[in-house]
């Protein structure tokens, strides 16, 4: 990500969003393309945390 905030590849973005979208179907939050200001900090959270936890075990797993 660049200091903005914005990733540096476009590609990257979309790919992001479907790994988000994916996770949250997974947790079984309700998730929507565009504004999702009526999830709760925790379901918000949950979804980060798992989306970390999914890549570090990928990197884990490669470096095997």
């Amino acid at each position: 990500m660049s200091k903005t905030g914005r990733m540096e590849v476009p590609q990257a973005k979309d790919a992001m969003d479907r790994f988000k979208m994916e996770v949250a179907s997974e947790l079984g939050v309700n998730l929507k393309d565009g504004y999702n200001g009526d999830l709760t900090s925790k379901e918000a959270g949950s979804i980060g945390g798992e989306m970390v936890r999914q890549m570090i075990k990928k990197q884990e797993e490669s470096m095997r």
